[in-house]
């Protein structure tokens, strides 16, 4: 597997995750009693957080392994 596909794998699956968290808060906010103007914004604060997460991890790692 040459070092492109690896990174672009990596990617689908940093956002297949954020998007799967951000939906799964979104349904925990909704099932909580919030409206659905706040459950998108609690779903789009978690996606943001697995994405900002990951980013710090990448950046750690590249440290690191430089």
């Amino acid at each position: 597997m040459s070092g492109l596909t690896a990174v672009l794998l990596t990617i689908a699956l940093v956002l297949l995750v954020a998007l799967l968290v951000g939906a799964g808060a979104g349904k925990l906010a909704r099932l909580d009693g919030a409206t659905y103007p706040t459950a998108i914004l609690h779903a789009a604060a978690a996606f943001t957080a697995v994405l900002t997460l990951a980013a710090a991890v990448t950046a750690a790692l590249a440290t690191v392994l430089a």
